[in-house]
């Protein structure tokens, strides 16, 4: 039996305040985004690395508040990636926490929270 890559469904509700976060502030890039037609809600996925994210205004496809989790083999150069571009919504510090490992968490503009972990070599 073989499993596939996952991607996790974040619920947004703003286009712009999305990207502003994601692509702005994370430094993800949109790879794509789609849309029935102007008015509709957007569903996109963006990327950095060999991380994918989608992120979809659809209501049906997932509920605000979920948790991700992304390893990373540079926490502290994430962290001063991060706090340069002073952002005024979150200024992430990074925690060890007690069951041994070092993490970083965010959460976006819409309760989601994203939670980067150092890999053992960081």
């Amino acid at each position: 039996m073989k499993f596939g890559e996952t991607t996790p469904v974040l619920r947004v509700f703003d286009e712009s305040k999305a990207k502003e976060f994601y692509v702005d502030f994370l430094g993800f890039k949109v790879e794509w985004d789609h849309r029935f037609e102007d008015g509709l809600p957007v569903y996109i996925e963006v990327s950095r690395g060999d991380v994918k994210i989608h992120l979809s205004e659809h209501h049906g496809d997932c509920c605000p508040g979920a948790a991700v989790r992304i390893e990373t083999d540079d926490l502290v150069g994430l962290q001063d990636e991060l706090t340069n571009k002073d952002y005024r919504f979150a200024r992430p510090e990074i925690d060890d926490t007690p069951w041994g490992t070092r993490e970083m968490s965010i959460k976006d503009p819409f309760g989601n929270r994203l939670t980067f972990v150092a890999s053992d070599s960081d």
